[in-house]
């Protein structure tokens, strides 16, 4: 109960930041080794054929009739 207490009227500490950050990278080195694929080997022999999703139309005969009873 006591415990309860003090916990109630316990104030909450004040964090107090920097105005002002300053990080040094050039006193860092990085050491490393690339890694690459050893073998590349690209294989086509023939090339890929796609056919068109879209396909032209030759005559407008239906709708030009349609735009015509429109008209009348």
């Amino acid at each position: 109960m006591i415990f309860l207490l003090f916990l109630a009227f316990a104030e909450e500490p004040k964090v107090i930041y920097k105005e002002k950050t300053e990080i040094d990278f050039e006193a860092l080195d990085i050491e490393g080794q690339t890694k690459k694929p050893v073998i590349t080997n690209v294989s086509g022999k023939d090339r890929a054929t796609f056919h068109s999703l879209i396909y032209p139309r030759y005559d407008f005969v239906q709708e030009m009739e349609e735009s015509l009873d429109d008209i009348k």
